[in-house]
């Protein structure tokens, strides 16, 4: 297995060197921070942070929706500031 991987390291790292075009990097990785590309990226990381923050606020507004359910069914105040232990409830 080890020299397979061996193998197409040195092949991928030969056809680089042997390749008639030169090769270059993006606009994004070189090139102009200020162009259409690179702004578009950040633009779409912010997007990709700002959606996995929504997701997971919701689950955690989930989870807490369940537990002030959970304590309203059982009888029990649904006031979310005080701790189980402090109100002596286990």
């Amino acid at each position: 297995m080890t020299r397979l991987v061996l193998w197409t390291v040195c092949m991928t790292a030969a056809l680089a060197v042997a390749s008639p075009a030169p090769m270059q990097a993006c606009a994004v990785c070189f090139g102009d921070p200020n162009s259409a590309m690179a702004i578009g990226a950040s633009w779409g990381v912010l997007l990709l942070v700002g959606v996995t923050a929504a997701v997971l606020s919701a689950l955690a507004g989930f989870f807490l929706y369940l537990v002030r359910r959970s304590r309203m069914a059982l009888g029990q105040s649904a006031d979310l500031s005080r701790s189980s232990q402090a109100s002596g409830s286990m």
